[in-house]
């Protein structure tokens, strides 16, 4: 019987799958999970995760105290529903789970650290090594900046909306654990700005990824690269033999229906004898070539708003829960209780 795509990815890249869901998890058996804060409310309002929900508010509710407004609860409960869902699928994997640090904060170096210790913080309390763990930041300058500094307490991090050459060799320089370069997202970029369609091998989120491997292995960086954002496994094909490849349900259930050869198209070994330029980026190179890429800043910036967009509506929907769990206490309590 032919291998599937899938089976034969395995062979070459890291599977990774890119949901909040337990479910997924049993039918594809990836090594690592990423999560992020659309994916996270997604899944806070399935009904078989209420009860994980519920029980995060209550907590929430006992740590701020009585008389707390419940904005105040639901902001902290909202600081522990990821890693509430981060521990719930480390039971389920043999590998690495992704926590996203608040987005609006991703431009304040001292607070995304501080967001990223709180993170840590609660995974060491529930016994879980730091290697299990990957916080994720956006690829920021200040960003960056944190999490150099965190890589050097041990805390390994996972750099996302990352979209340019000069964020991915900023990371590279910065010694951070792995980078998530958005594929999907760089497409669609250039499909609203030019009208035109890409063939995969032409799609230019496959030829950035492309790029950034090939210059981090040839000037030997640790740094892993994680493929993410993916809208067709054609995408996904034209870059097999990436480090790691983190994808959502839908199309890990194509590839896995999918037969046919699916050759490396990225490798060590090639990269190495490549003539590309050795890139030197301190913040005013990062910032210049920032601004000079306008995929990379527009797609950076809006990221991070749908991010953050993203969380204020996790927020809400947290108060509202909250709102009937507390009804809920009042119709359960006694008559003449105080």
């Amino acid at each position: 019987m032919p291998k599937t795509l899938l089976e034969q990815l395995r062979g070459m890249t890291t599977i990774v799958a890119d949901t909040g869901d337990m479910r997924s998890i049993e039918k594809y058996k990836p090594r690592d999970m990423t999560t992020n804060p659309s994916l996270i409310t997604a899944a806070a309002q399935m009904p078989e995760y209420q009860q994980l929900v519920d029980d995060v508010l209550l907590k929430a509710k006992k740590e701020v105290g009585p008389g707390a407004d419940d904005q105040a609860v639901a902001t902290r409960a909202f600081e522990r529903l990821a890693v509430a869902f981060g521990l719930e699928i480390l039971q389920r994997i043999p590998g690495r789970v992704s926590t996203e640090v608040d987005a609006r904060v991703s431009f304040d170096t001292k607070g995304t650290m501080e967001k990223a210790h709180a993170i840590i913080e609660q995974y060491d309390k529930a016994g879980i090594g730091r290697e299990r763990i990957l916080v994720k930041i956006a690829s920021t300058w200040p960003g960056i900046k944190a999490a150099e500094q965190l890589e050097k307490e041990g805390i390994h991090c996972n750099l996302t909306l990352l979209f340019g050459i000069h964020q991915a060799v900023a990371c590279a320089d910065a010694g951070v654990t792995l980078i998530s370069p958005f594929v999907g997202r760089i497409l669609d970029w250039y499909k609203k700005e030019t009208g035109k369609d890409y063939a995969p091998a032409e799609d230019p989120g496959v030829e950035s990824v492309t790029h950034i491997y090939n210059y981090f292995r040839k000037f030997g960086f640790k740094t892993q690269i994680m493929g993410a954002s993916f809208r067709n496994i054609g995408e996904i094909s034209e870059l097999a033999g990436c480090d790691l490849l983190t994808i959502s349900p839908q199309l890990l259930k194509e590839l896995d229906s999918t037969t046919g050869d699916l050759p490396r198209k990225l490798d060590p070994e090639k990269a190495k004898s490549m003539n590309i330029e050795r890139l030197q980026i301190d913040e005013a190179k990062f910032e210049q070539m920032h601004k000079e890429n306008k995929m990379a800043s527009d797609k950076l910036t809006e990221g991070i708003e749908g991010f953050s967009k993203a969380l204020e509506n996790l927020e809400k929907l947290l108060k509202e829960r909250l709102a009937k769990l507390g009804a809920s206490e009042k119709q359960q309590q006694p008559v003449g209780a105080l």
